[in-house]
């Protein structure tokens, strides 16, 4: 997920790519290794800046889609959009070996510990599913039997980033739900749902309010708004539905 990035004042360093994944057609996965890393919790993000020759700069913000437990290591899942001026070089150019210049971590609002609790409702749109990947891998990495579901919306099968991780771990753990829908086309044989998250797929999938749960809502700005409102309408507490957004074109 790419998002303006925000002043502050911790220490840029260099990390070097240690690993690549490609998720999908436009999305790529990076592991890099970090000199100095304090620690993250499952949720934040790190800025990353890029310098031309010219010394012009370009900065983004991207989730970190790794656990807490990956130690020195980080890994940020990238979707390229073919007007951003950071994107297309982290997916298209970066190998093994490159340096990229980063700073964090950051955000301390939208990140989960196990020792918060849950059920856990998850909900993403498109990129928005990285941060909340970071907190499944974070529970399964802490041994945690903390009930997940995870409720995930992508345009085509194609699209869906992290498809047979989640796959696999939906069918290894009873307490991991993965329910996706898919908007625009569906794949011969397709049983799940063929529909935006609105507010009759929510009543159909969400934890009963009686259970209290933690709910992560991370997408664009119009699906967040529109899908905590109905979450609220639904008799959800306020205090425990936490949302990160980002606008029309993954900018915040």
């Amino acid at each position: 997920m790419e998002r303006t990035a925000l002043p502050g004042r911790l220490i840029w360093q260099i990390g070097e790519v240690v690993a690549t994944h490609p998720e999908t057609e436009r999305s790529k996965s990076l592991t890099l290794a970090l000199p100095i890393w304090p620690g993250h919790l499952a949720g934040q993000h790190v800025d990353i800046r890029l310098t031309a020759d010219d010394g012009y700069q370009a900065q983004r913000s991207y989730s970190i889609a790794s656990p807490p437990e990956d130690g020195r290591q980080i890994m940020l899942t990238i979707e390229r959009l073919d007007d951003g001026e950071v994107s297309p070089y982290l997916t298209d150019e970066l190998r093994i070996g490159d340096k990229v210049e980063l700073r964090g971590p950051i955000g301390g609002y939208f990140v989960w510990e196990e020792r918060l609790g849950g059920p856990l409702l998850l909900i993403a749109g498109g990129s928005g599913i990285v941060p909340l990947m970071a907190m499944i891998r974070h529970r399964r990495a802490a041994g945690s039997t903390i009930p997940i579901r995870l409720l995930a919306s992508f345009r085509t099968y194609d699209d869906i980033i992290y498809r047979d991780e989640l796959e696999h771990l939906a069918g290894d753990e009873l307490a991991l739900e993965v329910i996706t829908t898919l908007t625009r086309t569906q794949p011969p044989g397709w049983t799940g749902y063929m529909t935006r998250i609105d507010a009759e797929l929510l009543r159909d999938v969400a934890w009963p309010i009686e259970q209290h749960p933690l709910t992560f809502i991370c997408g664009p700005t119009q699906f967040v708004e529109t899908t905590a409102a109905n979450l609220l309408a639904l008799g959800y507490e306020p205090t425990r539905i936490k949302t990160e957004r980002f606008g029309p074109t993954g900018d915040t």
